[in-house]
């Protein structure tokens, strides 16, 4: 899987930009010449760039196939360059994280924190998770209560975004 994150080269931004549907809603990828930037997952009818023009590129055609093969259940892991050229170095430390979980795999903010050497910052990797760039590629979702319950997400219609994505994944959760 080459989802792992990119630590940033330079400033860039979105060169390239595509929009698709899945059954979560609409989805917005952005990209510039390094990787994927960005993964919105429509809220409320909108998507962040709903006003600009699409502009798609090679490597957001193929993460529409990919992404359209996960929904269909016959994909498990991304082979996608991923650019992040935002986020904190901790942000960053946890995506990291998150990218090596697999499909199907969860984890506890707990843990999250513990495998990143940050011990009781669970508020803090709760807002690091929920600022993921990626999400879906870089499996955010995957991330639970010890106790296993959703404590929230924030992309799409949130909790019910989330649930949709840990049951696609055979991922128990309460």
């Amino acid at each position: 899987m080459d989802s792992t994150p990119k630590q940033p080269s330079r400033s860039t931004s979105a060169n390239a930009l595509l929009r698709l549907p899945s059954p979560i809603g609409r989805l917005e990828l952005t990209a510039d010449d390094e990787g994927i930037l960005s993964l919105s997952i429509e809220t409320d009818g909108q998507l962040p760039l709903d006003a600009r023009a699409e502009i798609p590129s090679p490597m957001l055609r193929r993460a529409g196939d990919q992404l359209d093969e996960y929904f269909a259940g016959t994909r498990q892991s991304f082979d996608l360059p991923v650019h992040l050229i935002r986020g904190t170095e901790f942000q960053r430390s946890v995506w990291a994280r998150l990218a090596t979980l697999t499909f199907g795999d969860v984890i506890s903010y707990g843990a999250l924190g513990s495998a990143i050497g940050r011990v009781g910052s669970g508020r803090a990797i709760g807002g690091a998770v929920g600022a993921n760039p990626v999400p879906i590629i870089i499996g955010c979702h995957r991330v639970l209560a010890s106790s296993g319950q959703i404590t929230g997400y924030s992309a799409g219609r949130g909790i019910p975004t989330k649930a949709w994505l840990l049951d696609h994944e055979g991922i128990r959760h309460r």
